[in-house]
Order: C-alpha cells, then structure tokens, then sequence
C-alpha cells in the first residue's frame, strides 16, 4: 500500500482525508496548524454541510514531524506556502513518489520547478468547503458533485496520474484530462469569477448571483479570462457536464445574458459557499488574490488585453490586505463599471 500524504489540511483536504477513511484508505495530514493537528487526531475529521460525518478517525502531523518517504502527495496548501512547504516536502520523496497539486490557480510549472517535473501533476477541485473549527469542516457541495479532474504537464496518461487517480477516487469522482493547461483555465475561469466577486464585496456565492450587477461583474470577470486564455492559445475544457464554456463569451447584451443565466445556473449548487479567499481575509491572513484573478491580469498585460474587472477585484482585496481600506462589502460594487452593450 502506497503511503499517501495530503499536504495541507485545510477544509479540503480535512474532507478529503474524511472520506477515504470512510472508504477503508489511509493518509497522513500534514498542516501546521496544531490545534487543527491534535484535534484531528483525538476527535477524528467531522464534516458537516451536505455530508454528516461525524469523528471520522484519520492521522495528522505538523511538518516538523515528518519522516520517511512518501509515494503520494497531495498538495492543498495555499500557494503563497508552497517555496517553503514544497521545498522542505523535497527530502520526503524519492524517484518514484508523485506530488498532485491541486491547488487553486495554474500552479503546475511552479511547483515543478521545485520537486521535479517528472513528479508533478496536478487538477482542479470541482467542490467548496469551509473551514468551520478545528477537526470540523463543512462541505458546500452535493456529493454528487465532489469530483476532481487531473492531468500533467506533458498532456499524457501515465502511471504517475494513474496512481493519484487510484487514491482520489475514494474521496469522489476523478476524471483524466489531456488538456491541463484548458481545464485549469477553465477552472481558473470559475475561481475568478466567482470567487472574486465573492472576494471584493464579502459575499458568498448565492449573494453574488442573486444580485443584478454582482453577476453581470462576474460576467465580465470570466468574458475577460476567456479573451487572455484564447490570445495565450489555450483551449477551455469544458468542465461541467452539458455546459460550454463558450457560452460565457459575449460581446453584445444577449450574449452577457446568457452568460449571467448560465453562472447563475451553475452555482445554484454552491449557494453556501465562500471564496476561499475572503475565508482567508475574514482571518485577516494573505490570501491567493495573486494566484487566481492576478494570473489573469498579468495574461493580460502580456497579450495586450485590457482586464479592468479582474484588476478591481485584485485592487480592493489588496487595499484591504495592506488595511488601506475596510472589510469589503457590496457597496464596493460602485467601483465597477458594467458596460451599456
């Protein structure tokens, strides 16, 4: 049996360890959280929202407490951790072990850069959760819909991928894709706008399409990524069963109608969730604004492609993280200006 590390044991992966457990697999939790860490181990993982697990026991440790090697490693660390988790994960691995991000973001070619490409891999969550306490995390998400789609750098299905979708399976549906760079934009695409809106006006994701101008924001937020992702030469995966992502391209007001119904449609599901990073800036801890709506900005500027929403949204999660301005709110929603299409 492979022995299998989930390297960050945030909501996520404190669900994700729940779950294979249950499932009769075994992984070792690593967070530096320690009351997060101890409770784990003497109350077990509990997971509320749309599963009831209660004191699922599972195994944590802190990083210091580390040893051996591991076969498999999942990563679910915020990627501001990674130059420091990643480079001390390095000694735990040898030839043969496998690092899966699955990060939030295209993290891929930097954490390769790290641990060895010919051990990356990596995929998108297709699932919300939120850290309630320690030990307890709460999933946004039906079941139904806990599904993680994984790939690699070269865009081929090795033994590698084989192995991390064996483990992941007993926590949900996993999906092989070939297009690594197409489904970690369209899943990007999701994040950012979604997550951004619900980021700059401290909302959660049901607030966010229920209100008239929030979504038409989020419209924009994702016609802007489609716009960079194209001029970069990269082909969306469609990554929801029966949409196209195409249909959140628009340049005229019917076509950001149907991108505002087809947001509105796809996050019915996900109406408790909550950006990760306003859980982070509730917290008043750096959150992944960089990784996630920046990437598209920085596409931007490098295609030549103006993205004012995404830039916003950077802009005021920003200011509040240097504490130039207050906890965001929805009348933030002023600083966005929805064009007259």
């Amino acid at each position: 049996m492979e022995r299998v590390a989930i390297l960050g044991a945030g909501s996520l992966g404190t669900i994700m360890a729940a779950r294979v457990s249950q499932n009769g697999g075994s992984c070792i939790l690593i967070d530096t959280n320690k009351e997060h860490v101890d409770t784990l181990n003497r109350d077990g993982a509990t997971v509320t929202g749309f599963l009831d697990m209660k004191n699922v026991p599972v195994k944590a440790i802190t990083p210091d407490q580390m040893e051996g090697i591991y076969d498999l490693v999942i990563v679910l660390t915020k990627q501001l951790a990674n130059k420091v988790a990643l480079t001390n994960l390095v000694k735990y691995l040898d030839k043969k072990s496998v690092v899966c991000t699955l990060q939030n973001g295209v993290p891929e070619e930097s954490v390769a850069e790290i641990v060895g490409r010919e051990r990356t891999c990596g995929g998108a969550v297709g699932w919300g959760a939120t850290w309630v306490a320690p030990g307890i995390s709460q999933l946004n998400t039906k079941p139904e819909f806990v599904i993680v789609e994984i790939g690699n750098l070269d865009n081929v299905v090795d033994d590698n991928l084989k192995r991390a979708e064996a483990f992941l399976k007993m926590a949900g549906g996993v999906t092989i894709n070939t297009n690594l760079s197409g489904f970690r934009w369209a899943k990007l695409l999701m994040n950012s706008a979604l997550s951004g809106m619900s980021a700059a006006t401290a909302s959660t994701f049901g607030e966010v399409v229920d209100d008239d101008k929030a979504v038409a924001c989020a419209a924009h937020v994702a016609n802007e990524l489609i716009q960079v992702a194209t001029a970069k030469g990269i082909t969306l995966e469609n990554i929801i069963p029966g949409k196209d992502f195409k249909d959140l391209s628009f340049d005229d007001l019917a076509g950001r109608d149907r991108a505002i119904a087809f947001l509105r449609e796809v996050y019915e599901v996900h109406r408790p969730s909550k950006a990760s990073m306003l859980q982070d800036m509730e917290k008043r801890i750096p959150c992944e604004i960089d990784y996630i709506n920046g990437v598209v900005c920085e596409g931007g500027k490098q295609v030549g492609i103006p993205t004012p929403f995404n830039d916003t949204i950077v802009a005021i999660v920003k200011e509040f993280e240097a504490k130039a301005a207050p906890h965001p709110s929805m009348a933030n929603l002023s600083r966005f200006t929805v064009p007259q299409l």
